[in-house]
């Protein structure tokens, strides 16, 4: 999964551990991308590799319009933001553990 992220270029991506804290699945990940239609790139490419790798339809949310995509697999969760409106949420911020700061632990 993270790297079909990379390989479409997205930025800034975090992945927060979930597990244990919410019951809509283990992980979350977190990406940026430029535009809305690089979001929307970023998401379709996504949605065909885990198709490709057998992992299932995931459910998608917000694709045409390309400002943020949600994406759950079930156990994986994938928000893709252009990044005002990554900043606008702030995500990252709601999930991480006190002493985590941009989705590294310190």
């Amino acid at each position: 999964m993270l790297g079909s992220l990379e390989d479409s270029k997205a930025e800034d991506i975090v992945t927060i551990d979930i597990a244990g804290k919410s019951a809509l699945g283990d992980y979350m990940v977190v990406v940026s991308g430029r535009s809305n239609r690089h979001v929307s790139a970023i998401a379709d490419h996504l949605i065909t590799d885990l198709k490709d790798e057998g992992l299932g339809f995931p459910r998608v949310e917000g694709l045409e319009t390309g400002d943020w995509v949600l994406i759950d697999t079930g156990d994986i969760i994938v928000h893709v933001f252009r990044p005002e409106i990554r900043e606008f949420y702030n995500i990252e911020k709601m999930w991480q553990a006190p002493d985590m700061e941009d989705g590294r632990l310190h």
